[in-house]
């Protein structure tokens, strides 16, 4: 079927049209494929999970929405068993990454008015940040595709280049309230913080009195082999906005925060008609059940390391192709070399039955489904090498 021409043309798509899944694979009409996209780091357990089917079908018989006017058995099951896995004392739940980064945004903001500091509302983002769609969260970002036609961009963000601890130093005055990083940048090409430089952001924003905010929309949920990427590094943030993976394809976002950077946040100053509705968060909690489960996280992180290094052979024996690899436990990169555009090379690997996406830097994201196993790692190896050999 193609596209409809009554669909806002905003999205650039592959032709193709899926119409099932099942565990790590989709299938089209005629074909198999191996999904090691998984929706842009969404389908997190793989499609048609059955503990996610059991609890989206139980809850669907009961009750889907209600307004948050109400108390919610299943937000309040939901939010404790979350919150009570995280460094974090409160959670906020809305329907997607921008919206958990707005939260972030006005937290930080209504934290030094509720404090008698008005003036420091300023936030430091870094360059090759994406944040999300909204006039807030492409300003943070201040990437010029993004802004293009939207501007002017809402003020109050620095932009400073990404890794560079005193760019960071050096943009901090007394308007500044704090500091908003993706600890690894995904729509920029698989970009990853070092643990060093992640560290003093943390302890420079101690030194300053500043809120640090991590967006772990894309990097969170398990996809660095823990609950959430602050545990890769380390670090305790103050805040952290979460989306894709939470709900496994169930449209979710969550703010999560500590009680002194959400102190600000009372009664009417924020709030959501969807968000934390029973049916989202029944889902919700059967990804985080199963992601919970006692061999879930160490099965990430060995199977991480298997495709890893797969890609790093592939990276040595074609380096002629495959510039280099980049990422962290399934958050991985290709970078392809510049006679090749990445979309060309995604192409060919959707011909050969390998689904991945596209990121910036010429990169190909291979984001699988955190089920996979070491089968699944050599048969995606396998479609990765044949893709590479129809380009030499």
């Amino acid at each position: 079927m193609t596209t409809s021409t009554k669909l806002l043309p905003v999205h650039k798509r592959f032709d193709i049209t899926f119409s099932h899944g099942e565990g790590v694979y989709l299938y089209s009409k005629d074909k198999k494929y191996l999904d090691f996209g998984a929706g842009i780091a969404v389908n997190a357990l793989g499609h048609c999970h059955p503990k996610m089917v059991e609890a989206i079908t139980n809850q669907a018989n009961k009750l889907w929405h209600v307004s948050n006017i109400y108390n919610i058995n299943e937000l309040n099951n939901y939010a404790e068993k979350l919150v009570d896995n995280t460094f974090a004392d409160y959670a906020f739940f809305c329907n997607s990454g921008a919206e958990s980064i707005e939260c972030a945004i006005k937290m930080m903001r209504r934290y030094f008015y509720t404090h008698n500091q008005p003036h420091k509302y300023r936030i430091i983002t870094f360059t090759g940040a994406f944040h999300g769609r909204t006039m807030a969260t492409i300003s943070a970002a201040a990437k010029k595709k993004y802004l293009e036609g939207f501007e002017p961009a809402l003020p109050g963000f620095d932009n400073v280049e990404y890794g560079n601890i005193e760019a960071v130093r050096n943009a901090i005055d007394e308007n500044t309230a704090g500091i908003l990083i993706e600890p690894i940048q995904g729509e920029e090409g698989i970009k990853v913080s070092t643990k060093e430089f992640i560290s003093q952001l943390r302890e420079l924003a101690t030194e300053k009195g500043l809120l640090l905010a991590f967006d772990e929309v894309q990097c969170g949920m398990g996809r660095l082999g823990h609950l959430f990427a602050y545990e890769y590094y380390g670090v305790k943030p103050d805040i952290i906005s979460t989306a894709k993976a939470i709900a496994g394809g169930f449209p979710l976002g969550a703010c999560l925060a500590t009680k002194e950077a959400a102190s600000g946040m009372t009664l009417g100053v924020h709030g959501t008609t969807y968000g934390g509705n029973p049916l989202a968060m029944a889902v919700a909690e059967s990804v985080l059940d199963v992601m919970l489960e006692a061999e879930f996280m160490n099965n990430v992180n060995q199977v991480a390391k298997e495709l890893k290094s797969g890609l790093q052979d592939l990276e040595m024996k074609y380096f002629d192709i495959i510039k280099e690899v980049r990422g962290v436990g399934l958050m991985l990169g290709i970078r392809i070399d510049d006679k090749i555009e990445n979309t060309e090379f995604v192409k060919k690997l959707i011909e050969n039955g390998l689904l991945t996406i596209p990121a910036g830097d010429n990169v190909v994201r291979i984001l699988p489904p955190l089920i996979i196993t070491s089968k699944h790692v050599n048969e995606a190896l396998d479609k990765i090498e044949k893709s590479v050999l129809a380009f030499r």
